[in-house]
């Protein structure tokens, strides 16, 4: 059997689960070698496997860096809406044999990853001022005057 190539395989997989926009699945190899070369700078030995986890958090990495502010806007366009969406994804690739897999992957992993807000839009809110609790006295209001 020949082997097909990325853009033909994300083609198979799109006729059979539409659910997502052919970008993802783009995003999500990108997002791969992304998580693989953030390892290497981490370490010399390197697992020959990036885990569900470990994927889910370069994705996470890789978008924000990618997109900033706008990646829910991104996602959301994508049909991405959770981690296990991404789950989806990946194993929708898996099964065309773009990426491989060990015994132990599930999509429960995927299932089990971060929220989308708090990791996509907390990161670019506004940290809140916070009132001193002991204000010296120059940071302290000006006492009323009477007339």
């Amino acid at each position: 059997m020949q082997k097909i190539g990325f853009a033909e395989a994300v083609d198979r997989i799109l006729a059979e689960d539409p659910r997502y926009h052919r970008e993802v699945y783009s995003f999500v190899r990108d997002a791969l070698d992304f998580t693989v070369k953030q390892q290497k700078k981490g370490r010399e030995a390197l697992p020959k496997h990036v885990s569900a986890a470990q994927l889910l958090d370069g994705v996470r990495l890789f978008a924000l860096k990618e997109f900033g502010p706008m990646v829910l806007t991104v996602f959301h366009y994508w049909n991405v809406n959770s981690c296990e969406d991404l789950g989806y994804v990946v194993f929708n690739m898996i099964r065309k044999e773009i990426l491989g897999k060990n015994d132990s992957d599930s999509l429960d992993q995927f299932r089990d990853g971060y929220n989308f807000h708090e990791a996509f839009v907390l990161p670019f809110q506004p940290i809140p001022a916070v009132p001193p609790e002991n204000p010296t006295p120059s940071q302290s209001l000006p006492a009323e005057t009477g007339i």
